[in-house]
């Protein structure tokens, strides 16, 4: 039985917030927007429960502080960027990108800076159309954001979605790499039950859960059609990285290839982003054209799906917790759980071994 930890929040009892209480997994990137979304204006987004502004200077760089003003505690992603810096709608206080205060309005036109009136800033890294922001000690960054496979890469089509899910990151990424949960929530989209065996080898490392499923005849719905026409054998692996990604992979032959990447950013104990780049080639530059028309909707009903019956769980984990039985189909979700679980406790005790299992299941 796993405790299932979302990684602390702020009803865990103690009022602390999920950034001070989630142990280390605060010291990793999290995706805060679409790089698309920051323009010129300055925007919200809220990480592990912590209020964020995020804005460009003026030359584009973006830059993370707290979204409260030091003054009247205003959120400063409703002001404005003026000469690179961040202005409060309420009274005009000014901030450097670094979250210093350089101008209160009331004490005059003389601009100077204030150390003692100083904003937390964030680490920001604009990376493969994403802005990604360190939540730990900007002075210990121990890591880099995750890299996307294949994004950008020549013969490879790839588009983002963006997800709000009613449920932790925990469970997110296990429903992310659940295998036996598409034939009936997903039944005659992506798979229907064919009580088909199933035979999977499971890797627990330092810091991932790695999965090889044996079925090279496995098939993938309505996709299928695009997807692999002619038939060919399919290698289907899922992978989850701490703390929050997850990549699943299906190769059919030597030509085409599918694959689903997700990043989890938690905003509260039962919400979460979530950033998904699709990511294929389809063996003929035509049908990558085609597939941009094709494969959208369809990921998207899919991703809907999964939407829902996660809205039905955190129902459900909110008045019961975490109080799961396990079949041995979910051994992959057992070692994630140990992963996330050791870093929300701060890493305090034994770590996770690397292990590995086979498990075998129905579909």
């Amino acid at each position: 039985m796993a405790n299932g930890t979302n990684g602390g929040n702020g009803a865990n009892g103690s009022g602390a917030s999920m950034r001070e209480s989630c142990g280390t997994l605060k010291d990793w990137w999290y995706v805060a927007c679409l790089a698309s979304d920051l323009g010129r204006r300055p925007i919200g987004r809220t990480i592990l429960e912590e209020n964020l502004v995020i804005f460009r200077d003026e030359s584009g760089k973006p830059h993370c502080l707290l979204d409260r003003c030091l003054h009247r505690n205003a959120q400063l992603s409703e002001g404005f960027v003026a000469g690179g810096c961040l202005v409060c709608p309420y009274h005009g206080w000014t901030y450097e990108p670094d979250g210093q205060c350089v101008r209160i309005p009331t004490e005059g036109p003389d601009t100077f800076v204030r150390p003692h009136k100083t904003l937390p800033a964030f680490p920001v890294r604009e990376q493969q159309g994403l802005i990604w922001v360190y939540m730990g000690d900007p002075a210990a960054i121990r890591n880099d954001p995750f890299e996307f496979p294949r994004w950008g890469e020549q013969g490879w089509e790839s588009y983002y979605m963006v997800t709000p899910f009613e449920n932790d990151v925990t469970n997110c990424v296990e429903n992310f790499m659940d295998v036996p949960h598409t034939v009936t929530v997903h039944a005659g989209w992506f798979r229907s039950e064919r009580q088909t065996k199933v035979a999977a080898s499971v890797e627990r490392t330092d810091d991932s859960v790695l999965v090889t499923y044996h079925q090279e005849k496995d098939k993938i719905g309505f996709s299928q059609m695009i997807l692999n026409p002619s038939g060919e054998p399919m290698k289907h692996t899922d992978k989850f990285y701490m703390p929050n990604m997850t990549r699943v992979d299906y190769d059919f032959g030597t030509s085409r290839s599918f694959i689903i990447t997700s990043q989890c950013t938690p905003v509260g104990p039962f919400e979460t982003m979530v950033y998904t780049a699709i990511t294929y080639r389809l063996g003929r530059w035509v049908l990558n054209k085609l597939g941009r028309f094709v494969l959208p909707p369809y990921t998207r009903k899919v991703i809907q799906q999964d939407v829902e019956i996660m809205a039905n769980q955190g129902r459900s984990l909110r008045r019961y917790g975490a109080d799961f039985m396990n079949a041995e189909a979910d051994l992959l979700h057992q070692y994630i759980e140990s992963l996330r679980d050791w870093a929300a406790a701060g890493e305090v005790g034994p770590r996770p071994t690397p292990a590995s299992g086979e498990i075998t299941f129905y579909i």
